[in-house]
């Protein structure tokens, strides 16, 4: 059905695909959470300049620990707010020491008694996570930070690995990993996976290989002993640009969650946390470090080949087969997601509630969705 869905529909359905509205555009952000930097690099009492997705933001810490996300220039005369300093929970402007609270309330203007009818600084909700710093790029969390679906809720232990630029958008780089041909042909898997999709709700979309271990081979019969139904490879992927991999045989799973963000030139800036369950005690640290250490060869490993197709590809998705179904539910679960016209929020002057200035994805004529479904 759906080869003969494309074949029926192939002109209608190139068109869709390689002229989507939000999928690989980097003038379109999706509302979500987004890393902004690692925890450690926010003292606290300090304030950083930070150009974040293309907004300009003032990011510091309060004496209290509490990190704030707030516009960075003051609704005076435009001063940057990183020039100034951190007082308490607030943060002094360095031009005329007005005073703006952790809330973005002017508290305090020097030369005068009252500092009501100042303009609010816009704040955005900012949480740690990971040993990082996240940001979401709309008024109000809908969904918490990503986690490994398997620990959620549940204490663990992490490693960050190291920060990379890839030369493409966060959603091609999304696509690697759930690209099954590329398995067999970049990484030589003698295996082929078969992903099902299944959205579970408007930011988050999972794939779960339901492929079991064949026995073809002396190796694969004795790995399928490890395998009592399927090969354990799932993907959980959030805003188009946030994933987590579980992988591992029945006994040991092993979680990698890949941060990515969008660059103004459309390029990819990301970290990967190495997750794991904490276990208590001296010998439950140090299984948790050798664990850690092993999920770092594993990503590498698979990171390795990938990084030289990064480096040069433009992405067009010109010809889809049936093996590219979960790439196709991607797309279009991409362009179902709500974006935010990062910058240009429009304020009522009388309930304070602000209104995106771009349509929702979903009122348009025609998407990927309306082709294949």
């Amino acid at each position: 059905m759906f080869v003969l869905c494309i074949a029926s529909n192939y002109d209608s359905a190139m068109g869709a695909l390689n002229n989507t509205e939000t999928f690989n555009n980097p003038k379109k952000i999706v509302e979500g959470w987004y890393w902004a930097l690692r925890s450690g690099e926010l003292k606290k009492g300090k304030a950083k300049p930070l150009n974040f997705l293309g907004k300009e933001l003032v990011i510091f810490r309060t004496e209290g620990g509490q990190v704030v996300a707030m516009d960075a220039y003051c609704p005076h005369m435009g001063a940057h707010l990183a020039e100034g300093q951190v007082e308490g929970e607030s943060i002094r402007c360095l031009f005329h020491h007005w005073k703006f609270s952790a809330d973005g309330n002017c508290t305090d203007i020097p030369c005068q008694k009252s500092s009501a009818g100042v303009k609010r600084q816009r704040v955005w909700p900012a949480e740690e996570k990971y040993g990082l710093i996240w940001i979401w790029t709309g008024l109000a969390p809908r969904c918490p930070i990503p986690d490994a679906p398997e620990l959620e809720g549940k204490p663990h232990d992490y490693w960050l690995g190291s920060r990379f630029q890839k030369n493409c958008h966060p959603n091609v780089m999304m696509i690697n990993a759930i690209d099954s041909q590329h398995f067999n042909s970049v990484h030589r898997m003698p295996i082929p996976l078969e992903l099902e999709a299944k959205a579970v709700h408007e930011n988050r979309i999972a794939f779960d290989n339901v492929t079991k271990m064949p026995k073809n081979s002396g190796l694969l019969r004795f790995l399928a002993r490890f395998y009592l139904e399927r090969i354990t490879y799932d993907l959980c992927y959030w805003f188009g640009s946030t994933g987590s991999v579980t992988l591992g045989p029945d006994f040991l799973h092993f979680y990698i969650i890949f941060a990515l963000r969008p660059t103004a030139e459309g390029k990819s800036e990301g970290q990967t946390i190495l997750v794991t369950a904490r276990r208590s005690g001296f010998f439950g640290k140090l299984v948790n470090r050798a664990l850690l250490f092993l999920t770092a060869v594993v990503g590498n490993y698979f990171a390795k080949g990938d990084t030289i197709i990064f480096k040069t590809i433009r992405f067009d998705f010109g010809t889809p087969i049936k093996a590219d179904h979960a790439i196709i539910r991607f797309i279009q679960h991409v362009e179902a997601q709500s974006t935010v016209a990062w910058g240009t929020w429009l304020a009522s002057s009388i309930s304070g509630v602000e209104k995106q200035t771009e349509p929702h994805p979903r009122d348009r004529a025609t998407t990927p969705a309306e082709i294949f479904n």
